[in-house]
């Protein structure tokens, strides 16, 4: 897994340095997860690996990102495992339940941990209000922390998804992907579209994009891209 990069700077500042430790704090709460998955032949934790592939994609995608959006992209799903989706209803009602709850255990945990490391309220107030995904299309932070979840949902873990939920048509699968799209701006869009993905998976994401031509078309006039 890629480095999260630093601030910017030829030496490690002291803030780079409470930057680095934090992000280590957070690799090692999330190292407790009992998931496991293979990278590269080794055995990784499900939400170090995810977390990692949050940093790399925001340093593609942002790389001027602000300090508060790398450290919300790490830790976006910290200790996710703690929330159950089980322990919720079966429906959009109980998932949507389940979310909000999950976004308030991430921002408390990563608040906890910046306390611990010396961040300031304000910061910490600004990190898990990315995380809760306030001010979505119109805060630039927010929508860029969006695009990122979202493409890298669609490079690493659509064809899991696909695979847990086989009892879905193509319909129901672009009508998700199509409410995804909603919620992206045209970078996210375009992010996406040039990901490699396997032939059926281009198919759906495509064919939710020409579903949502005429929506896409709007939210692009006003995107804060």
């Amino acid at each position: 897994m890629a480095r999260t990069p630093t601030p910017k700077g030829s030496t490690m500042t002291e803030d780079a340095k409470r930057f680095e430790a934090l992000i280590a704090a957070i690799d090692g709460a999330n190292g407790d997860d009992p998931r496991r998955v293979q990278i590269g032949g080794a055995e990784r934790a499900y939400e170090v690996v995810y977390a990692a592939r949050m940093s790399a994609r925001l340093a593609i995608l942002y790389p001027d990102a602000s300090e508060a959006l790398r450290i919300a992209a790490r830790a976006q799903h910290i200790r996710r495992w703690e929330i159950v989706r089980a322990d919720y209803t079966e429906g959009r009602g109980g998932y949507n339940d389940w979310r909000r709850v999950a976004r308030a255990h991430h921002g408390v945990i990563a608040g906890r941990l910046m306390r611990a490391h010396g961040y300031a309220e304000d910061a910490i107030a600004r990190v898990a209000s990315l995380i809760a995904k306030e001010q979505l299309k119109k805060d630039r932070d927010s929508q860029a922390l969006e695009n990122v979840v979202d493409v890298v949902f669609v490079e690493h873990y659509l064809d899991e998804f696909l695979t847990k939920h086989r009892a879905y048509d193509d319909a129901k699968i672009i009508d998700i992907l199509g409410k995804t799209l909603r919620k992206m701006s045209p970078k996210g869009h375009q992010a996406a579209l040039a990901l490699v993905m396997p032939e059926r998976n281009r198919a759906l994401v495509t064919a939710a994009v020409a579903r949502e031509a005429t929506a896409l078309a709007k939210l692009a006039a006003v995107a804060i891209d």
